[in-house]
């Protein structure tokens, strides 16, 4: 593992205005990581993804990533660091006029600056490293929800990021689609390097590919445990972390 964190959060405050929805956040995301934020509903799961981001400003505190300040860098280091980066929203978020393959060719085009037959060829590629090869001139409504958030994995892997944050990319899947989605998360980061910070509520996924995490509760708007899932599920003393892990009341 590198020495020095993908991601550094120090002491993290955000909100809407005076509503603080989590304060006091600090944690590292290491390199390769499958970093996990977990948290119940209206925790600030996604909320902080989006910070992480660069979508939300925080309150207070700071975000680096290979030691560059999301927060207080200039405009130019802001850009550096998001180019970095690959995202897949919890919709998807595919341009539903185009076709897959233009879907994965836009970042390749608008940002990488390829001439149109190679992001192509490059799009074509990256559709065929998620399973979706032959599907390139389909629309997404033509597509099940499965094969959609795959689409949008490949579009999120378009300009070879080296972090991908996830937005519950398992939301609204039966089990068995979930589960091959998680399994492609883990090819990628093997075949690929990259680290992978994701929110998501399924605790099958949680425990399955999950690295690291941290775990965020609404009342204290703070993190009551850090660690591998599977070590905090067999080895917390917290009831809170305990109810977490066997969905129950705390």
């Amino acid at each position: 593992m590198d020495a020095e964190p993908e991601i550094a959060v120090k002491d993290l405050k955000i909100g809407y205005g005076s509503y603080v929805v989590l304060e006091g956040i600090s944690f590292d995301v290491a390199h390769g990581d499958v970093f996990v934020i977990m948290g119940g509903s209206g925790s600030g799961k996604s909320t902080l993804l989006r910070s992480m981001m660069g979508l939300d400003e925080p309150l207070g505190g700071e975000i680096r990533q290979r030691g560059l300040s999301l927060t207080h860098g200039t405009p130019e280091e802001r850009l550096l660091i998001m180019r970095r980066f690959g995202v897949l929203f919890q919709s998807g978020a595919l341009w539903s006029s185009m076709t897959l393959e233009e879907n994965v060719m836009l970042p390749i085009v608008e940002l990488g600056g390829l001439p149109r037959d190679d992001a192509r060829t490059l799009a074509r590629l990256k559709l065929a490293l998620v399973g979706l090869k032959g599907f390139e001139g389909l629309y997404p409504s033509e597509l099940s929800g499965g094969m959609q958030k795959r689409a949008a994995l490949a579009r999120a892997i378009a300009l070879d990021p080296a972090l991908l944050f996830l937005d519950e990319p398992s939301a609204g899947l039966d089990p068995p689609t979930s589960r091959r989605i998680d399994d492609l998360i883990l090819e990628l980061r093997e075949n690929l390097g990259v680290t992978v910070v994701i929110v998501t509520h399924e605790l099958s996924s949680i425990l399955r590919i999950g690295t690291n995490g941290i775990l965020i509760d609404a009342t204290s708007r703070s993190i009551i445990a850090r660690g591998h899932p599977a070590t905090l599920r067999d080895h917390s003393d917290d009831p809170r972390v305990r109810a977490f892990f066997n969905r129950r009341p705390a």
